[in-house]
């Protein structure tokens, strides 16, 4: 089996058991033990041993991240355009009245996965799947939604979920 394939078993397992780990992110979030940030940290710096992002790269093809000012200053800056041109070639308002990319896949993804603004990537795309934050428990709402879109999540939301059984 294909990493692609292996990955995309997570992604289809993690919508199958969407029900279940909303009841399991209900239960953790009254129950906010003690030592989660420490068990999300342990867990996500094992899955990413295991997962490549690069091989995957489902985050780049499918999510748009909101872009803050300071992003699209730094984009601009990366990609010798003015702050404008950016945001009209490659930007659109959202119904939240937030920037998002206008299209996805992420312009900036090659086709090798690569990201050609990696080091001045936007703040959402640096905090991705946000699995190493402190005071996960806020993060819940979130990191559900990202277990069908990123294989790491769903593995380390596995690990949790048989952590705290």
């Amino acid at each position: 089996m294909s990493k692609q394939d292996l990955y995309n078993s997570y992604l289809d397992k993690a919508k199958l058991n969407y029900q279940v780990n909303k009841t399991f992110f209900k239960t953790l979030a009254k129950r906010k033990p003690s030592d989660l940030d420490k068990m999300v940290e342990e867990f996500h710096n094992e899955v990413f041993d295991e997962i490549d992002c690069l091989e995957c790269a489902k985050c780049c093809s499918g999510l748009g991240p909101r872009l803050t000012d300071n992003d699209i200053a730094r984009l601009a800056k990366a990609t010798r355009m003015k702050p404008a041109k950016l945001t009209e070639t490659y930007l659109r308002i959202d119904e939240d009245k937030d920037f998002v990319f206008s299209s996805m896949p992420c312009p900036f993804l090659g086709s090798d996965n690569y990201c050609s603004v990696y080091d001045d990537r936007p703040k959402a795309c640096r905090e991705y799947p946000h699995t190493d934050r402190k005071r996960f428990y806020q993060l819940l709402d979130l990191t559900l939604k990202n277990t069908t879109v990123c294989p790491a999540v769903h593995l380390v939301v596995e690990k949790l979920k048989a952590h705290y059984k």
